[in-house]
């Protein structure tokens, strides 16, 4: 069920007319949230519902386990990992991993080769199989102790509003907050109308009508020879999956906020960082985090030098590539932002331009044109494709203005510029503090939430689903 389908808004309203009431009581808001949330997921495919409930009864019963047998914890967290990455790896890699078999034996000139069994990819299951992975490892750390209602545990693994995009809600964050009534103040409910608002705004007018102008791009069989084209069809890439997918978290957390919940920040304008380390801190915060406390410190951080630390750098960035698909081109873009941060480490660069006057504008600049360029990979069919798309981009000798013309439309063209102002409006500090709690305020908020919600009913683009459904 997508945020942006009229079956989304009916479920919703729905949703609200009971809430009130049944959240006064644990046992029927664990079980009203699980029921609910399983109804929104099996709205794609009723067989994905079997598919969470497996990985959440795995991890719910290893943790009890965990108390019950602390002799054993090694153990059942290691059927615990074991369970969860080899069901994200039979649904999402299997396919991958043999194809990639089977060429090899062709490189060889052996006629042998393992069946492709086409599993469908179930939605969100990256986003599901971190967050409950992640409830097992802080039991075993001692960070949390387990619940022993399997409805509080699925009231927090398969809450709607972030199941299938994120952000990645950790036990710690969200499974204390469950166990209260909070009051969903007025302040709270505003605050979240705007997230909403805005989020929706994101997705379906600017991500949706840049998209077809990136997918037609890239779905030239031979790519238009044009420098122009290429680095506006790039800026335009960025764009559309940053308010794709921050769209998506904003809903998510206004939602949230409607509940009476709060949900982590998982976007903090992540174009207007000064280096790739920053970048990072600013972009899929939850994912970033996540790998970091669950993949980079326990292989050692950089404990053991610095040699370990880019050894373990590289490791958990390339994991990241792979986690948002089984690709060799999400694998190239992981290993782009790896040799990135290793140029930083090595080098100091952006913080050596920063102590040069006006050096911080220029770092900003150079770390979003590096972003762009590793996006290239990140959006790229093939790795064929993305290394042609980068001969045309440096292809400086046929700029080819009037093919750029003609191929991109003038709403993608506003709608970038909407986003690269709102950008720059921040970067400027226009929208400080002093401004927000103006008494103008309120009514420019009041103006601006029924703006965007209007643009969403008469300028949005061609409906799509969201981008990161497919990780």
């Amino acid at each position: 069920m997508l945020f942006n389908s009229p079956e989304f808004i009916v479920f919703i309203a729905l949703f609200f007319v009971a809430w009130p009431i049944l959240r006064k009581w644990k046992t029927a808001r664990w079980g009203y949230l699980t029921a609910a949330s399983f109804f929104f997921y099996g709205w794609w495919d009723w067989r994905f519902v079997f598919l969470i409930l497996a990985s959440g009864f795995i991890d719910f019963f290893a943790a009890m386990a965990m108390v019950r047998w602390p002799s054993k914890r090694k153990l059942l967290l290691v059927a615990s990992i074991v369970g969860n990455v080899g069901s994200l790896g039979a649904f999402k890699y299997l396919d991958f991993f043999t194809g990639n078999i089977n060429w090899i034996f062709a490189c060889f000139g052996s006629d042998f080769s393992l069946p492709l069994l086409h599993f469908p990819l179930p939605v969100g299951i990256s986003f599901y199989t971190f967050q409950s992975m992640s409830y097992t490892i802080d039991v075993y750390r001692g960070k949390l102790t387990p619940t022993r209602n399997v409805l509080h545990f699925f009231a927090y693994l398969a809450m709607f509003p972030q199941l299938v995009a994120g952000p990645i809600v950790r036990a710690t964050y969200l499974l204390p907050q469950l166990e209260h009534v909070v009051p969903t103040t007025e302040e709270k409910r505003w605050e979240g109308m705007r997230l909403i608002a805005y989020g929706f705004f994101k997705k379906m007018v600017v991500a949706d009508t840049i998209a077809p102008v990136v997918n037609n791009a890239f779905a030239m069989e031979t790519p238009l020879a044009s420098c122009s084209y290429w680095w506006i069809v790039m800026v335009m890439f960025a764009f559309q999956i940053y308010c794709d997918f921050s769209g998506y978290s904003d809903i998510a957390r206004g939602l949230a906020k409607w509940m009476g919940y709060e949900f982590p920040l998982n976007f903090d304008h992540p174009y207007l960082s000064s280096s790739i380390r920053e970048f990072w801190k600013r972009w899929h915060i939850s994912l970033s985090s996540w790998f970091q406390d669950y993949v980079y410190i326990p292989l050692g951080g950089s404990r053991r030098g610095a040699a370990a630390g880019l050894r373990n750098m590289w490791i958990a960035m390339l994991v990241s590539g792979l986690w948002h698909g089984a690709s060799w081109t999400f694998l190239a873009w992981g290993a782009m932002h790896a040799l990135y941060l290793t140029i930083e480490r090595k080098t100091r660069w952006p913080e050596k331009l920063a102590g040069i006057r006006g050096g911080r504008h220029i770092a900003v600049l150079v770390i979003f044109l590096m972003v762009l360029f590793a996006w290239v990979f990140f959006r790229a069919e093939s790795l064929d494709q993305a290394g042609v798309i980068i001969l045309r981009m440096f292809d400086v000798g046929y700029p080819g203005v009037a093919a750029a013309a003609e191929f991109i439309t003038w709403k993608a063209v506003l709608v970038t510029g909407l986003m690269i102002g709102r950008q720059a409006v921040v970067y400027s500090g226009l929208h400080d503090r002093k401004w927000r709690d103006s008494r103008w305020a309120v009514a420019a908020h009041t103006i601006a939430v029924g703006v965007l919600l209007t643009a969403c009913v008469f300028f949005r683009g061609p409906g799509a689903a969201f981008i990161y459904f497919q990780f």
